[in-house]
């Protein structure tokens, strides 16, 4: 069964987006709290990820520089503010100037599993104007295809080398 995405309008300063993943909690979370990983899926379609710094506990820094054909060189990065295992993580999230937006905002991921797959919960605020809200829909679910593409490889057991 194909992986279904929903993106949801709440305020205009918010942005929702659930994701379906083909593979277990155990290996989604890890996806997210291991560089080794989140290197290999992290960005756009079309962007690779030239470098990834993270520190995975409540109050770490992360910081992400990725790049694309038609791009330069973008930088963001943030803190996780908490976490809980396996079910919950928040982190705060701004470009670098000339990057994008580089007003500060919040996301928060939940996961839940059922019969061996994963729901992705994205939620992220709050942004200064609805077209910058919209201009970010795009890019996450280009992010979420790369990551249900690396954690439908994970749960084969097969480790796959960083996508664009």
């Amino acid at each position: 069964m194909a992986a279904r995405t929903d993106a949801l309008k709440l305020r205009d300063d918010e942005l929702f987006i659930s994701r379906s993943f083909d593979a277990p909690l155990s290996i989604v979370w890890r996806m997210w709290q291991e560089p080794e990983h989140m290197i290999r899926w992290w960005g756009p379609e079309g962007f690779t990820v030239t470098d990834l710094a993270s520190d995975f506990r409540p109050g770490g820094a992360w910081r992400v520089g990725m790049t694309s054909a038609m791009f330069p060189k973008s930088w963001s990065s943030g803190n996780y503010l908490e976490i809980e295992p396996h079910r919950r993580i928040v982190l705060s999230f701004a470009w670098d100037e000339g990057a994008g937006d580089t007003v500060p905002t919040t996301i928060t991921v939940q996961f839940e599993e059922r019969a061996g797959r994963t729901t992705q919960h994205f939620h992220q605020t709050p942004f200064t104007s609805v077209a910058s809200r919209d201009s970010h829909v795009g890019g996450w679910n280009s992010l979420f295809n790369k990551q249900e593409k690396y954690a439908a490889a994970l749960a084969k057991g097969v480790q796959l080398p960083q996508l664009t």
